[in-house]
C-alpha cells in the first residue's frame, strides 16, 4: 500500500533519537532564563492577523510573503505566528502584567510558521526560544539580554558564535535616515525589485533587508545608519558597548543589521554561525520601544530576542558538541506465561512509581526474542519470570554488561535495583550518576 502523504514542505519529524536534544536546548535555555529572572508565559499558536501586520509591519518580508493567513469559519482572518513577539505582547497588555511590578521579564519556546524558500537551517515550520522584557529603558537592560544569550550559549558549549550590534535609531532620528536612503535607492528604480519599489516610499530601511541578489549588491553603497542617530540613540549605543566591555562579551559592529521585522528601535543584535552556511543567524534581537503602544498597551519600552532551535542544534551538532545520553532502559522483565505477565505489569508499575526505566513484554515473544529485544533497547538488568519463580518469590537478576546474576525477593526489587545501580557508581563512575540523576530526586 503506497504512503498516502508525505510531510508537508519546510517541515521536519523530529523522531526519538533528536528529540531528546531539542528537549535538552529547551529546558537548558528556560533553566538558565529563570536563573535571570524569567517567567516561561505561552501563548497561542495564531492570532488575529491584524497583530502581525500592525506590529511586524506591512513592509517587511514576514506580513508581504510569508505568513500563513486564514478566514475562520466565522470570516475573521487569522494567522499563525510568524515570531514570538508580538503574541507575547499582546497577552502582557491583555492581561494587565503590565500593571505588575516592572520590568516584566518573559521566556517562551513555541512552534512559529512562514512560508519561505526551504533551505538548510530555514523551515517553514520551525521553534524560537525568546524572552521579552518591557519597562526597562536603560542600556544594561539591553546588555543582561545579551548577557543571558552569551551565559546559554556557553552552558550548551556552543563555540565559534560572533555577536555583531547595531543601532538603527528611533523614530526622531530615523526619518532623516529614510530620506538619505530613499535619495540613494531613487538612482537604482531601474534594477530594485518589484518589492522594493514599493518599499521605496513607504518604509525604504526596509530594502536593506531585502533577500533579492540584487537588491543586496545595491544596498552596499547605503548611507550608514550610525551616521544619522541623534544623541540619545549615539549614547544608548555608546553605553551598551560599555557594559559588554565591561561583562567581557566580544561583539562587532555591523551597520547592516536591520533585523526583518518593523517593531525594532535603536539597539539590534544577531549571533551568527559561520557552520551552517547562508542562515548562519542563530540568535536576533533588540529593543522595540513603541511596539506596547502599536498593540493597545501604555506607553513602555521593550527588548527582546529569538534563538531558532533547529538552527541552534545544527550548528551544536556540526560544532560536535556533546549532548546527554537518553537513559536506557534500567530493567526489562521476561515474563513466561499468563501470570508471569500480569506479575511483570504489576512490578514495572511499582519500579516506574519509583523513577525507574521499566519495560516489559506486550506483544507475545518467546523469551528468546525478549531477550533479544531487551538488549537491543540496552536494558542494564534483566529479570525472567515464570511459574517457579512465581512460586518462590524469587527471580535472578541479571546484569547484561557481563552476565552477572544475583537472586532477589520479588517483594523487595525496588530495593534490589537501587542497591545494584549504587553498586556501580564506583565502576561507572559519573556516567552512572549522570542517570541517576534523571531519576526522582526526592523518590532517591
Amino acid at each position: 500500500m503506497a504512503l498516502l502523504t508525505k510531510r508537508p514542505k519546510g517541515t521536519q519529524d523530529f523522531l526519538p533519537n533528536r528529540t531528546g536534544k531539542l528537549q535538552y536546548l529547551e529546558s537548558t535555555l528556560l533553566g538558565t532564563a529563570k536563573l535571570y529572572g524569567f517567567g516561561e508565559i505561552r501563548t497561542p499558536v495564531f492570532e488575529h492577523t491584524e497583530l502581525f501586520t500592525r506590529s511586524v509591519g506591512d513592509t517587511t518580508d514576514v506580513v508581504q510573503k510569508e505568513m500563513y493567513t486564514f478566514n475562520d469559519k466565522k470570516g475573521r482572518s487569522v494567522t499563525l505566528k510568524p515570531e514570538g513577539t508580538a503574541g507575547v505582547v499582546r497577552a502582557a497588555v491583555e492581561n494587565g502584567l503590565l500593571n505588575e511590578a516592572l520590568p516584566l521579564k518573559l521566556s517562551y519556546v513555541t512552534p512559529c510558521f512562514r512560508y519561505e524558500n526551504t533551505q538548510e537551517g530555514r523551515y517553514r515550520q520551525f521553534h524560537q526560544f525568546g524572552v521579552e522584557v518591557l519597562g526597562a529603558k536603560s542600556p544594561s537592560a539591553d546588555a543582561e539580554v545579551i548577557s543571558l544569550i552569551h551565559e546559554c550559549l556557553s552552558v550548551l558549549e556552543v563555540e565559534n558564535l560572533t555577536l555583531e550590534i547595531n543601532s538603527i535609531g528611533c523614530p526622531n532620528c530615523r526619518p532623516s535616515y529614510h530620506a538619505a536612503l530613499k535619495e540613494y535607492f531613487s538612482q537604482y528604480t531601474d534594477r530594485l525589485c518589484p518589492t522594493c519599489l514599493e518599499r521605496l516610499d513607504k518604509n525604504p530601511l526596509r530594502i536593506l533587508d531585502c533577500k533579492c541578489p540584487e537588491c543586496k549588491e545595491i544596498a552596499k553603497g547605503a548611507p550608514v545608519v550610525l551616521d544619522f542617530l541623534c544623541d540619545d540613540c549615539r549614547t544608548h549605543f555608546e553605553g551598551l558597548k560599555q557594559r559588554l566591555a565591561a561583562m567581557e562579551i566580544p561583539y562587532t559592529i555591523d551597520p547592516t543589521i536591520v533585523r526583518g521585522l518593523d517593531y525594532y528601535t535603536k539597539t539590534v543584535f544577531e549571533f551568527v554561525s559561520n557552520q551552517i552556511g547562508a542562515q548562519g543567524t542563530v540568535c536576533g534581537g533588540g529593543r522595540y520601544d513603541g511596539l506596547v503602544e502599536e498593540v493597545g498597551g501604555p506607553a513602555t519600552c521593550g527588548l527582546g530576542f529569538a534563538i531558532g532551535l533547529e538552527r541552534l542544534l545544527a550548528v551544536m551538532e556540526a560544532g560536535g558538541c556533546e549532548f546527554p545520553q537518553e537513559r536506557p532502559c534500567d530493567l526489562y522483565i521476561a515474563p513466561m506465561g499468563e501470570a508471569a505477565s500480569i506479575e511483570a505489569l504489576r512490578l514495572v508499575t511499582q519500579l516506574r512509581q519509583e523513577g525507574f526505566v521499566a519495560e516489559t513484554d506486550t506483544v507475545g515473544r518467546s523469551l528468546k526474542a525478549q531477550m533479544k529485544y531487551a538488549d537491543k533497547i540496552g536494558a542494564a538488568y534483566t529479570l525472567v519470570l515464570g511459574d517457579n519463580e512465581l512460586a518462590a518469590g524469587k527471580a535472578n537478576l541479571k546484569r547484561m554488561a557481563d552476565g552477572q546474576q544475583q537472586e532477589v525477593e520479588l517483594c523487595q526489587l525496588t530495593d534490589a535495583l537501587y542497591a545494584r545501580l549504587f553498586e556501580q557508581i564506583g565502576e561507572a563512575g559519573p556516567v552512572l550518576e549522570g542517570l541517576l540523576g534523571q531519576m526522582n530526586p526526592v523518590e532517591l
